[in-house]
């Protein structure tokens, strides 16, 4: 009787194993892939990244959430921390940690990996100010300290001028392209050094405040902003979301997002094309190569 008591429990305990290994399967299979991203410039930001979320994730097979912060820093710290599993985040913060991230997806501007950086004044202004040269004792608004095209090209810009940041009446982070085009449609600033491709986006949109501005100096091509993850997370919900990004241009719904995001789709990555920023930072003591 004893013998047959330990092997029902034998045989019970070996069921419930059984059915938590199944289930821990399970949850594990449903946790939902994190992917963190600075504001997209966008009306409807939050319908809009509901809507491409669930397309990604039904496409994948996974749940996958967007994780909205203010700062590249911000989004680096989330996924250094394992907090998020990927992140859209610009070329510059990419070379400068590149022995620890892997490139998921990179996304195309009309049709290209590539965009510009641009030096925005005020409408009606530029008799006042026409390029980097007049910069002196004047206000210049950043976008983010590791923005490419918010912050890295102005570095070198003002250098190549002969300028440097003390010759600026004042300069400061808007923490964001949206609001560096604020700063200088309003006055707040003489200057402002912004995403090409934003400012292009915003007056697509009809934004009154980049019709406000100008641009006053467009830079060579740049590596466009890359989704990565940290290079040694072997998640296979990672590929999945690269091959998802990368077949958005295939179905009409990941067309009609595409459109919404003024991107012509996704290409495979290629480390190579961020070489030209690795050598701007170098140009300014801001990485060593």
């Amino acid at each position: 009787m004893q013998r047959r008591t330990l092997l029902e429990f034998g045989a019970t305990w070996s069921l419930l194993q059984a059915s938590a290994q199944a289930q821990d399967r399970k949850d594990e299979r449903a946790a939902p892939l994190r992917v963190g991203l600075t504001a997209v410039i966008l009306a409807d930001q939050a319908a809009f990244l509901t809507r491409w979320s669930n397309y990604l994730g039904s496409r994948m097979g996974v749940p996958l959430v967007f994780v909205a912060r203010e700062s590249y820093q911000n989004i680096l710290d989330l996924l250094f921390t394992d907090q998020i599993d990927a992140a859209w985040i610009c070329g510059y913060p990419f070379v400068l940690h590149q022995s620890r991230l892997q490139l998921l997806a990179t996304p195309l501007f009309h049709d290209k990996p590539f965009y510009q950086s641009y030096l925005i004044g005020q409408q009606g202004k530029r008799s006042l100010l026409s390029g980097w040269s007049d910069l002196k004792n004047q206000v210049l608004a950043y976008s983010d300290p590791l923005s490419n095209s918010g912050w890295l090209v102005a570095q070198a810009q003002l250098r190549a001028v002969g300028l440097t940041r003390r010759d600026l009446r004042r300069s400061f982070f808007a923490h964001g392209h949206r609001n560096v085009a604020e700063a200088v449609a309003s006055g707040l600033a003489q200057a402002g050094c912004i995403d090409g491709y934003v400012w292009e986006t915003m007056q697509l949109q009809k934004m009154a405040v980049v019709e406000q501005t100008d641009v006053l100096w467009r830079s060579d091509w740049y590596a466009f902003p890359p989704m990565v993850a940290k290079r040694n997370d072997n998640n296979p919900a990672l590929r999945t979301l690269g091959d998802a990004l990368q077949t958005m241009t295939t179905d009409a719904q990941g067309a009609s997002l595409l459109r919404a995001l003024n991107l012509t789709g996704f290409a495979k990555p290629d480390a190579a094309l961020f070489e030209p920023i690795k050598a701007l930072a170098a140009s300014v003591n801001m990485i060593r190569t």
